[in-house]
């Protein structure tokens, strides 16, 4: 802390009274948050407290601090990782590897590039800009060859250092062509062999052909005749029941010819006697007039007798209320009161 104080009035300027220094001890900003999130500071942001929930508490599924973890959680979890390993061993031992070396050889790493560099991890490169004219023709471009690194290294080779293609590869190429060979056999034995049965399959399928073919004729012959027989039959039935209805007509027609002779005069004598034959007027009168006047009548009667009970039952009331209001009114002091009727004297309380 720094105190700056005034001179003198007439000078107008102002001085420190102690140099100016750094501050020292004051801790930086994230030393500050690493201390809140160890939990060593008391007090701090609230934001990067562990301890304060954030979101909807509600939805919080918190374990106890004394809560293990599942057993079983584990043990699935070891077997995921388990069946991962062996996953990776097969692909392992599944991806195309060179041959096994011989005795007294082993494999080594050659390099098979066209111009020799040196193997390193990281590429030196360097970047280098240069001003052309834009309108001169632009020289073909050289054929690129990397400039040389490394360390040229020589190996010498002795007769019989090298294996002999000759006699080692012919067992190899041996096994090779007799598998070919027989593979080659296997499949055209399979070619003439599917070609037969392709070739008795067709023949079969010839011969069912022409059988279902002869099948759905001789069915078809078979069914024209059914059909016709079925036809004649038919026919031959309907002549003989036409036969026997012309017959039955014919009786029919004789026998009521012989039992209607009479029968005109006796029904309509027998139809007059029971009363079939009426007058339309006297029968109109008797079936609508007389009805419809009855009813009439009758609605009219009930019509009076409602009104007569009505009326009682009007008068049965006012009389009753009559009756109440002279047991209720006082008794008669004066004898000009008296002497009125006994209507009058309830009229008047009223």
């Amino acid at each position: 802390m720094t105190a700056v104080i005034p001179q003198q009035p007439d000078q107008g300027t102002y001085t420190f009274q102690s140099k100016p220094h750094a501050v020292q001890g004051r801790r930086k900003y994230r030393q500050f948050v690493n201390e809140q999130n160890e939990g060593s500071a008391p007090y701090g942001n609230i934001m990067y407290d562990r301890r304060i929930v954030r979101g909807n508490t509600y939805a919080q599924h918190t374990l106890p601090a004394s809560a293990q973890p599942d057993p079983i959680e584990i043990q699935r979890q070891q077997e995921i990782r388990r069946r991962a390993i062996a996953k990776k061993r097969a692909k392992d031992q599944l991806r195309p590897r060179s041959p096994e070396p011989v005795d007294g050889r082993k494999h080594i790493e050659v390099q098979t590039e066209l111009y020799l560099e040196e193997l390193s991890d990281r590429i030196e490169e360097a970047d280098i800009d240069t001003q052309t004219d834009a309108f001169l023709d632009r020289p073909p471009s050289p054929l690129f060859v990397p400039a040389k690194t490394g360390k040229d290294v020589a190996t010498q080779i002795l007769e019989g250092d090298l294996f002999d293609f000759d006699i080692e590869v012919k067992p190899i190429l041996e096994v090779l062509v007799g598998k070919t060979m027989e593979q080659a056999l296997l499949e055209v034995m399979e070619e003439e062999e599917l070609a037969n049965l392709r070739q008795q399959q067709r023949e079969f399928e010839e011969l069912r052909n022409a059988e279902l073919v002869e099948m759905q004729r001789l069915e078809e012959q078979e069914r024209r005749h059914s059909e016709e027989k079925e036809r004649r039959m038919k026919q031959q039935r309907e002549v003989l029941k036409k036969e026997r209805e012309t017959a039955e007509k014919i009786a029919a027609r004789a026998f009521a010819q012989s039992y209607l002779a009479d029968l005109v005069p006796s029904v309509f004598s027998t139809l007059r006697d029971n009363g079939y034959f009426y007058d339309p007027v006297e029968r109109d009168v008797e079936q609508g007039f007389m009805p419809w006047i009855m009813d009439e009548v009758v609605k009219r009667v009930d019509e009076t007798v409602v009104g007569r009970t009505m009326l009682d039952m009007i008068i049965r009331e006012v009389v009753k209320q009559r009756a109440e209001l002279f047991d209720k009114a006082p008794p008669l002091s004066g004898g000009s009161d008296a002497s009125k009727p006994a209507s009058q004297q309830t009229d008047k309380t009223n």
